[in-house]
């Protein structure tokens, strides 16, 4: 399944759009069940990385530093730049703004591992980057849309999301690491679940998608007109990315891995934002997740071009520490 689990991905994104066609009366209730399912994947992603090594990843200053400065200081100058040229409508606006300037947390781990990222770098630095988006992204708003809109983001989700996560499923990830070094039974729970990683990662597209798509309605054309910044983002980002590992001089995993945390969003971690919002903007929701259906499409690209945009180095700095 891991072997294949980019084309098991692309057929969890079509399931959840044909069930929110056919069966669009589940769609409040999947709402639900977002937040659990992505806990249970997030779970089992920190599950992969003990957290012996998450700590030494930490200590990782220029890693860290070049992840801040692709996600926080270089992605608002792309957004910014595209900003004047989004639809004119202020939900749609509103949804490009929250998942685009909000960096990922769940599934980049993933696709950089695929191409030969730092998968523990990431993960070390996944409640940062939360933490760091959640700090920033409402003075960010107000920056972009004015004191009307600047305000609609509230703290109380946001940590919410951080509790729920990133802190419970990081900290069971640690117990049942605790409880498989002791015993044998914990080590054959902790096998499974390292199995489960690509089955979760395709119900929580199924469960998005299917829970968005009944929205749609007659603003399928305003949606789609964002698709296109989506894919220019994903371009653009993949450059900056490059330059931004070579500002920091950072090694080819490291390198490869803050490429993938600069293009990819947070869109699942978001959405319950969104999903909050008044009526009136209730078009923002499916805004975020059209981001994610461009998103995994990028991806398969991004895990074939970015080891060709930063191929391996020599063996002597190849992988060099940050």
């Amino acid at each position: 399944m891991e072997r294949h689990q980019v084309p098991v991905y692309l057929g969890a994104l079509a399931a959840g759009a044909l069930v929110g066609r056919l069966a669009p009366g589940a769609g409040p209730g999947l709402e639900h069940a977002i937040n659990p399912v992505l806990a249970a994947l997030l779970y089992v992603t920190f599950l992969q990385v003990p957290a012996a090594e998450l700590l030494r990843s930490l200590r990782a200053g220029r890693f860290l530093a070049a992840a801040l400065v692709v996600n926080f200081a270089v992605v608002p100058l792309v957004v910014a730049a595209m900003f004047p040229f989004l639809p004119e409508d202020r939900a749609v606006r509103l949804g490009v703004l929250l998942v685009l300037l909000a960096p990922c947390v769940d599934y980049v781990i993933v696709f950089s591992g695929l191409a030969g990222g730092s998968a523990e770098r990431l993960l070390a630095a996944t409640p940062l980057l939360l933490l760091a988006q959640m700090v920033l992204l409402p003075g960010l708003l107000f920056l972009f849309m004015g004191p009307d809109l600047g305000g609609v983001v509230e703290a109380g989700p946001f940590v919410e999301a951080f509790t729920v996560l990133i802190v419970i499923p990081l900290t069971l990830a640690w117990l049942t690491q605790a409880w498989a070094a002791r015993r044998r039974a914990g080590a054959r729970v902790a096998g499974a679940m390292g199995t489960a990683m690509v089955p979760l990662m395709a119900a929580t597209l199924l469960t998005v998608v299917a829970s968005q798509v009944p929205k749609l309605g007659d603003s399928l054309g305003d949606v789609a007109r964002v698709v296109p910044f989506y894919v220019l983002f994903l371009v653009v980002m993949a450059f900056a990315g490059l330059g931004v590992s070579r500002l920091f001089r950072l090694g080819t995993a490291d390198g490869r891995a803050v490429v993938f945390t600069g293009a990819t969003r947070n869109s699942l971690v978001v959405l319950p934002l969104a999903l909050a919002l008044p009526d009136a903007l209730a078009i923002a929701a499916v805004v975020v997740v059209t981001q994610t259906l461009v998103e995994v499409v990028g991806m398969v690209i991004y895990v074939r071009a970015v080891p060709r945009l930063l191929p391996a180095a020599s063996p002597g700095r190849n992988g060099q520490p940050g």
